[in-house]
């Protein structure tokens, strides 16, 4: 790679793939500018929608160790780079590709994984992190709920016999 241009564009997705939690590969093919910058906009929060050039990025991802993109860098490529919740991001892919049946989402790479298409749309169909982990909580607190009544079980048992040996005593 003898242009210092390429060089730089390179390391640059080295470093955008370095500060991701994940990376969502999309073909935007027949979307317009304003299409465009809508999805950007649903996305800003928890990622950086980025126009990538295929070969680029498949030697920055081939030199981070990265092989969730090989064989699907062809036509114009956008990856979302996800520094937020990544089922936020994957949500609002699926629901821009709903209304924008032009971008497709090709697959993606999380947490030293590779994913497909299939696996994006099982991100997106996740609850919200917020959810998941109340429910958790609520899963913790039942537990502990029930622990502390079995714990109780036995001295109200005992408090029950006892009033009753009293009771049974005076009336004798």
């Amino acid at each position: 790679m003898a242009n210092p241009e390429k060089a730089a564009a390179v390391e640059e997705l080295k470093e955008l793939f370095n500060n991701s939690t994940a990376a969502v590969l999309t073909e935007y093919r027949g979307l317009s500018v304003g299409q465009l910058q809508t999805l950007r906009r649903s996305v800003r929060e928890n990622a950086h929608y980025a126009v990538v050039k295929n070969t680029l990025t498949e030697i920055a991802a081939r030199e981070l160790g990265i092989d969730a993109f090989e064989g699907k860098m062809s036509g114009p490529s956008a990856i979302a780079f996800v520094h937020g919740d990544a089922v936020d991001v994957a949500k609002s892919l699926r629901d821009f590709a709903k209304s924008n049946p032009a971008l497709i989402v090709k697959g993606g790479y999380m947490d030293g994984a590779a994913l497909d298409e299939a696996g994006v749309k099982q991100l997106a169909d996740l609850e919200s992190r917020e959810v998941l982990l109340s429910k958790m909580a609520g899963a913790l607190i039942g537990v502990q709920s029930k622990a502390a009544s079995l714990f109780q079980a036995p001295l109200s048992k005992a408090v029950r016999t006892v009033e009753a040996l009293r009771v049974q005593q005076e009336a004798a």
